[in-house]
């Protein structure tokens, strides 16, 4: 029950527990347009010891053979088949209610053009004759289609959308996602669209179907996309603190938003996962005790064991969502509450700050 999802130990390495690592992009991957540290030789070596990788992404607008050149770039070995986008799974939630054929208005970039066409769907200007419509982060789109496309959806055009995110990491800054013209278009036409991408379910049985996985692992960097997408699809998540997520948000994460593991980087695929000795009021794990003191999270070595900075993080998480869980309140961030640097080897120990 996720009401009492805590952090799960593994006493093998997850390559051994899981067949595929479903791979959530930025912040997991690479950041801009760099890989993150440390990241082609974990996936590298995760691939060595039999898990398979997909690469999956909201983001509609490229082409599963334009993010794999991407990612290929970068070091890291991806073909087009390895790729699992928004667009595909939109257009599949399409293709189960439409007829070969059918014409559907592509409100987005060739990363829907091409799912489309391959399905057998017609894509189409938005003044033409259709059966739906599916929307995409398209930075042509022009304002006559938008508006165009409002009308047509209030008046009953089924809609799929590729995604809600919000905002978008681009070269000169945070900038507005797919997600605000769905919140225009759904606050005008009064309609809810079928959403394809995480935190719902489409994208993540797209890949499940098309990898065939059995034991799927979700990882990725951000609580409320990547992680409570993977418990929404009752699947196991690894959680990855080089992106979004610091402290501040790990600690208020509702069950939802909770995550199977904590690691600091990929290398976490390849290693045993200790989970933290719920104790009294806090929690304990490899030298270090978490607790929440008058609403305050504390975290001090305790003397024995090897504190490593993964460590720390779990007892963080683990005491501070027992105190959510008992109290209804988000912990406070303590003085001594300071993450230690992520860097050096996996069972690197570090000092109390």
């Amino acid at each position: 029950m996720l009401t009492d999802h805590l952090l799960k130990a593994s006493t093998q390495a997850l390559t051994a527990g899981y067949d595929v690592a479903m791979l959530d992009l930025d912040g997991v991957v690479y950041v801009g347009g760099a890989a993150v540290p440390r990241a082609p030789e974990a996936l590298a070596a995760a691939r060595e010891a039999g898990l398979r990788l997909a690469f999956i992404t909201n983001n509609a607008a490229r082409t599963p053979a334009k993010v794999a050149a991407n990612i290929t770039k970068l070091g890291i070995e991806a073909a087009a088949e390895d790729v699992v986008t928004s667009a595909q799974a939109a257009v599949h939630v399409l293709a189960e209610r439409l007829a070969p054929g059918a014409k559907v208005v592509n409100l987005g970039a060739a990363g829907l053009r091409e799912p489309l066409e391959a399905a057998g769907l017609v894509p189409v200007d938005v003044a033409e004759e259709a059966e739906a419509i599916v929307t995409g982060y398209n930075p042509e789109l022009l304002w006559k289609d938008i508006l165009r496309a409002a009308v047509r959806i209030k008046d009953g055009l089924f809609w799929v959308a590729s995604n809600t995110d919000m905002t978008f990491p681009a070269a000169y800054g945070l900038a507005p996602g797919h997600g605000v013209l769905v919140d225009t278009l759904r606050r005008f036409a009064e309609v809810e669209p079928v959403v394809a991408g995480k935190p719902s379910l489409p994208l993540l049985e797209e890949t499940i179907r098309r990898t065939q996985a059995k034991t799927p692992l979700m990882v990725g960097d951000r609580l409320d996309t990547d992680i409570e997408g993977g418990n929404n699809a009752g699947i196991d998540t690894l959680l990855v603190l080089t992106g979004v997520t610091g402290l501040k948000e790990l600690i208020a994460a509702e069950p939802r938003l909770r995550p199977t593991y904590i690691s600091s980087d990929l290398r976490g695929l390849l290693q045993p996962h200790a989970a933290p000795e719920v104790d009294g009021a806090g929690a304990r794990l490899g030298g270090w005790r978490a607790e929440v003191r008058d609403g305050e999270l504390r975290i001090e070595p305790d003397g024995s064991g090897d504190r490593t900075v993964d460590d720390w993080w779990r007892v963080a998480a683990t005491s501070a969502w027992a105190h959510l869980d008992a109290t209804g309140a988000a912990a406070t961030i303590g003085a001594l509450a300071v993450p230690p640097r992520p860097d050096g080897e996996p069972g690197t120990v570090v000092s109390p700050t």
